[in-house]
């Protein structure tokens, strides 16, 4: 009679409330689970030390063009090969220095794409027999159980990685090709800057070029706030050098100039947002905004620049930093090619 009178009432039967966990330990739960879980992935992308710091792998493979008739690696057009991704800062450099030479008939280049899955380089197309970097690092050397990066200076007649640090690979790009080059007399590394420009290459690079990922990468809050005054510290002082240099080093273009550039590219962009580097942005910067205008707006230089596949790559690839995939709208570069005002 009363399972009948809750029909007719169309009131449902009494069931049991299950017990809920409460609000507060579900995201203490939470919390645990996932910062388990970006350590663990942190620790594969980011390498890091026991106060939280990253630290970046060296290069392994390094060696060198010349013009030397009984070099291994002998300067010669068509031989040569870059394997570079057009959001990767150290690999950007390469494109700028090739531009800037006038190499691209001597120097070929192919494009690979991060893919988020494996968290490696992946081809486009198969080249070489290869559908990803980590198989051309196989082919040139069987057993090779490091990192595979780019930019990649290859030899196509050996099959052979000559080259995989960056640094080194603008070297060779700005005087061992000269006879190739449509603008030989350039020399982004002369003889009388020299010094001043590797005193620059050590400090940019420590807190600025590789200073933004100290910031996006560190695993501590320590860690973080030291990256982040130096590489602030260091932008502030370039942008003071800048008000008298229309260059770090004078009034010429040089290899520290390139260095520089393609972080600054990528700072507003990605640096600033994603790895929280947001005390300021550069084109806020009197000077490095207008620098930075400048030396996009040198010859062949903005051809080099990829604005979407920084973007795409950052945000879509770098999944511990950027959980949600969600891609950024903005920002407009067109600022870029506003006078700079530089001379």
């Amino acid at each position: 009679m009363t399972e009948n009178k809750n029909l007719q009432s169309g009131m449902p039967k009494t069931q049991k409330k299950g017990k809920s966990l409460p609000p507060k330990l579900i995201i203490k739960l939470g919390k645990f689970v996932w910062t388990t879980l970006w350590h663990t992935m942190m620790s594969k992308i980011a390498p890091r030390n026991q106060s939280g710091e990253y630290i970046r792998p060296s290069s392994q493979f390094r060696n060198f063009i010349t013009t030397q008739a009984d070099s291994p690696y002998p300067a010669a057009a068509g031989r040569y090969h870059l394997y570079v991704g057009m959001s990767c800062p150290w690999a950007h450099r390469t494109l700028v220095v090739r531009a800037l030479k006038g190499l691209e008939e001597a120097i070929s280049m192919s494009v690979v794409s991060p893919d988020a899955t494996s968290g490696g380089w992946v081809f486009n197309d198969p080249e070489e027999g290869c559908y990803t970097l980590a198989d051309l690092y196989q082919l040139a050397n069987p057993g090779y159980s490091g990192r595979s990066t780019v930019p990649v200076l290859w030899d196509k007649q050996t099959k052979a990685i000559v080259n995989n640090e960056s640094a080194e690979i603008i070297v060779m790009l700005n005087s061992q090709l000269n006879e190739f080059a449509l603008n030989p007399t350039l020399d982004l590394y002369p003889q009388e800057l020299k010094e001043k420009i590797d005193w620059w290459n050590d400090r940019i690079y420590k807190n600025v070029n590789n200073g933004v990922y100290r910031c996006g990468f560190a695993q501590s809050q320590e860690a973080y706030n030291q990256a982040c005054e130096e590489l602030f510290t260091t932008l502030d002082e370039i942008d003071t050098v800048l008000e008298t240099n229309r260059y770090l080093c004078g009034n010429s273009v040089t290899l520290a100039d390139v260095r520089l550039f393609t972080t600054l590219f990528r700072f507003d962009i990605a640096y600033y947002g994603l790895f929280k580097c947001n005390r300021r942005r550069i084109k806020d910067y009197q000077n490095l905004g207008a620098y930075l205008r400048d030396m996009y707006q040198l010859k062949g230089v903005a051809d080099t620049c990829d604005l979407e596949s920084v973007k795409h790559d950052y945000y879509g690839s770098l999944f511990p930093l950027n959980p949600s995939g969600i891609i950024p709208a903005g920002p407009d570069i067109t600022y870029l090619l506003e006078p700079h005002g530089r001379v």
